[in-house]
């Protein structure tokens, strides 16, 4: 059971949104807010899997409640759902730490899809964000790979973590146990100089590492 918590100012948006999910097998919506000046405490009072957080609220928007949460939490699940795609709130929901990037306007089947990956570790995002994620970093100046001197094994779990896989995905995929992907993604968050998978994604697609 994924347990969801919503903050989304538009009243209509907001209860479709929860009858969606609270009415799907296999979620539950904790509380769907209008804005997100508290979300530290309700996050902390609730403790869901996945937050789904609007950008565009009053008093406080979605980005800065994202910061202030990845402060104290940087375990749960946040998911910006908005309706903007540019690269200024991209990016700075990736350096906020957000786990995924996804419209409004994605079609509620795929939203579910997109909150379950979330919820097992996944990074998803919509396929124009992340083209645009890959556009808006591609224009950055590349840094030499050999900075980091990632092996060829790091590169892969790298890669997988790029594309959105969870630790049991990529042990899955590789072959290899769950203890030894997290030893591999130890090692790259060291090399990397970074904290969480978004900053070493977005760090690997800065850096054109994969």
């Amino acid at each position: 059971m994924a347990k969801v918590l919503i903050y989304e100012d538009n009243p209509q948006l907001r209860e479709g949104l929860t009858m969606l999910i609270d009415g799907s097998e296999g979620f539950k919506v904790l509380a769907a807010y209008k804005n997100c000046m508290n979300a530290v405490d309700e996050v902390e009072a609730f403790n869901p899997d996945v937050v789904l957080m609007d950008i565009d609220m009053p008093g406080r928007t979605g980005i800065e409640a994202l910061k202030l949460i990845r402060e104290v939490n940087p375990h749960v699940k946040i998911l910006m759902l908005t309706v903007f795609d540019d690269n200024k709130n991209v990016f700075e929901a990736i350096r906020g730490g957000a786990n995924g990037y996804i419209l409004k306007k994605t079609p509620p089947s795929r939203l579910l899809e997109y909150i379950g990956e979330a919820a097992t570790g996944g990074a998803p995002m919509t396929a124009s964000i992340a083209s645009q994620v890959l556009r808006m970093f591609s224009e950055v100046h590349r840094a030499s790979n050999d900075d980091y001197n990632l092996s060829d094994r790091e590169k892969q779990v790298l890669q997988l973590l790029v594309n959105g896989y969870s630790y049991k995905m990529i042990a899955a995929e590789m072959f290899i146990a769950i203890d030894t992907v997290r030893s591999h993604i130890k090692k790259i968050y060291e090399k990397l100089h970074v904290n969480s998978k978004s900053e070493a994604v977005a760090k690997a697609c800065k850096d054109k590492l994969v």
